[in-house]
Formats: C-alpha cells, structure tokens, sequence
C-alpha cells in the first residue's frame, strides 16, 4: 500500500535531491547530470541554478566547465533553451525533436520554411561551421541572407532549432555575452545510448526525470519531456514490474494531495544545508516542474503570471513557502537585488533572503546591494 505523506514532506525530499539542502555536487556539470535537462532561456540565471547545487560557484567557473565541454545549450525536449550533458544531447534529441518540430508547421509555412529551405539551411551550416568553425548567430545572418535564405530574424532563429532538434548543431564555447554554434558531430563523440530503441529511451527518461525531479507526478513529466500520458505509463510500469530494473533503476511512489508521486529512493532525501531562503529563478527546476505541488505562496492569490515574461528574476522562496518575487541587476560595481514580498517578512526571513542575495552577488563577484520593496 502507497503511504501519504504531507507537501511538506514532499518539498523538503525535493530540495534536498536537487542538492540545495543537501551536499553540493563537486561540479556544475554534475548537476547538469542530475537534473538531465535544464531549461536556460536566462542564461545567468540557469548558471546560478548550476552554482547553489554544486562546488562550481562563481559564474566564471561555470562558464569555464561549459567551455570545456561539460554541457551544452540548445532547444531540447520542447521549443526552449536548456543545458544537457553532450552523451544525452542525441538520444533525447531523437526521442523528443521530432515532436517539437512537428508543433512548429504552420508558422514555418507563415515564415516561408518550406522543407526545401530548411534542408538548405542544414545544407549551409553544414558547410558554414564545418572543421571546428564556431559562429554566432549575428555572423551566421549575413552569410544566410547572401545563400539567398531568412538571414537575421524569427525565420532564421527558426531555422537553428531545426538544426538543434536534429541534431546538426548545439552550443559551442561561449564568446563573451554571445553563444556559438558547432556542428554536433564534429564536437559530441559517439555514445552508446545514440543507438537506443524509442522505448529504452523512454525508460531512460522517466527514470531520470524522477531521480532528478522526484516526488513527482505523471504529468510533471509530461510537461517537462513532451512525452504523452500513455507512453509514461507503460513506461513507470515496465520500472516497477522488471525485475532487472527495479534492481538498477529503481522507483517508489508515495501520495500526496490525491496525486502519486514517483521518486528514486536511491537519491538521498536528508536536508543537510539549511538554506532559510532562495532565490530561485522562474526557469529553476525546483520552481518550474510542479504545477500542483510546487511551493505553495504565502499569499494564495498573488499572481505568479507576469514572471513568464520577464528576465532576470523569479520567486523568493522561504521555508518552503513562495513569499515573494525578486529582480536582479548586474551593474558594474554592483548586484542589485530588488524583493517584492506578497506578505509581512520577519527579521530571521529577511536575514535568509540576504544571505541568498549575497550568494547570487558573489556568484557575480560583485558586492550586493539589497532592497526590499
């Protein structure tokens, strides 16, 4: 019989899995690992996601790791920016891109990207970054535009994630504020798990959303993956029914809130950091993954909608509770937070949102400059 347990209970195993009240990882590329992919459309942001799980905890070093081949950024599982380890980079590309690209016809049709075009496109990069060239995208447009292709714009942002999510192209090493594209087979060595059948590859990538992400739910991994209900299923089911697998990749499940939620108790759960507060960002694992259980707000109603939309910030979370939101600043002689609390804030509160604010300061190598709205 499934025991429940309480959100609480829940919210404390997942920081803790996710190495934020637990032991760090001793690198950033480790956390990378653990969470499979990271959804980095606010690049600076996902890097402090990386530092507060990890010994990597200055922006330096982990663009440094990246550079050095720890990970990759690139459109993956769904139609957005994540950083994924370079063995996972094409089985979860085969697995996942052929769904998002199939969401994107009809304004392929609007943006002129006919199948022809794209395979031109592909044709062009090809050729463009072969022999180890890394470009940016500002210096790939004109050399599109004179093939006679969408140069700069939405049409040629499109024609990239065409070439990430078949996977032609990833990330190559950063240069400065910009990020450049490599070919993948010149970069990513070959790796067992390219040659994996559509169904071991959904195994894998139950099994490593819930290790990563656990306690949670079917749908959480829905979300996250684009994989359908039904192919979840079977798969939760084939790890809870072989034997082989339970052994290796094992999974438990505990209910929570009339919902069942999906852990690897081989992960530790045991809060050994104790962290009054976070700054998290919107795109966070931690904070995006769990639509119905994630950190309830202090106030019921505060409208979390706007976040979406805006870069450089998120939620201020407090004991396990989302208090407020904040927005940060990166100037030249200083990080600016700025909280926007939905509620009264204690002393011992405010003191744990500095202490994170000085974190994500130093993180910079800035000195912090906290204010409180």
């Amino acid at each position: 019989m499934t025991r429940t347990v309480t959100r609480d209970w829940v919210l404390r195993r997942r920081l803790a899995v996710q190495r934020l009240s637990s032991a760090p990882l001793t690198r950033a590329a480790d956390a990378v690992r653990l969470l499979t992919c990271v959804q980095s459309q606010d690049a600076p942001l996902a890097a402090h996601s990386l530092a507060m799980r990890s010994r990597t905890t200055s922006y330096a070093d982990v663009l440094a790791e990246q550079s050095a081949g720890g990970w990759v950024r690139t459109h993956i599982m769904r139609p957005t920016w994540h950083f994924v380890a370079p063995e996972d980079l094409r089985w979860i590309q085969s697995l996942t891109g052929p769904k998002v690209e199939g969401a994107m016809p009809a304004r392929h049709r609007q943006l002129g990207l006919t199948p022809e075009v794209k395979d031109r496109g592909i044709g062009l990069l090809r050729d463009l970054l072969a022999g180890g060239n890394a470009m940016t995208r500002k210096e790939l447009g004109p050399k599109f535009a004179a093939a006679g292709l969408p140069g700069p714009g939405e049409a040629m942002a499109h024609q990239l994630i065409t070439a990430e999510v078949r996977s032609v192209i990833c990330s190559g090493p950063p240069r400065g504020s910009e990020q450049t594209y490599v070919l993948v087979d010149e970069t990513i060595p070959p790796a067992h798990s390219d040659t994996w059948t559509r169904d071991r590859a959904i195994i894998e990538l139950t099994h490593r959303f819930y290790a990563g992400h656990g306690p949670a739910s079917e749908r959480d991994l829905s979300r996250w993956s684009g994989l359908t209900l039904t192919e979840i299923r079977s798969a939760t089911d084939e790890l809870t029914r072989s034997a082989d697998l339970r052994s290796t990749l094992p999974l438990e499940s505990v209910d929570c809130e009339d919902q069942t939620l999906w852990f690897d108790p081989k992960l530790t759960g045991r809060t050994t950091r104790k962290h009054t507060a976070y700054l998290l960002s919107t795109f966070d694992e931690a904070a995006l993954s769990y639509p119905s259980t994630g950190f309830p707000r202090r106030d019921p109603v505060a409208d979390r909608g706007l976040l979406v939309g805006e870069a450089g910030g998120g939620i201020v979370v407090v004991d396990g509770r989302d208090v407020g939101t904040f927005k940060r600043k990166v100037g030249a002689k200083q990080l600016r937070v700025t909280v926007r609390p939905d509620v009264a804030l204690t002393t011992p509160e405010r003191d744990g949102i500095a202490e994170a604010a000085e974190f994500l300061a130093a993180f910079h190598g800035l000195p912090p400059g906290l204010v409180f709205e």
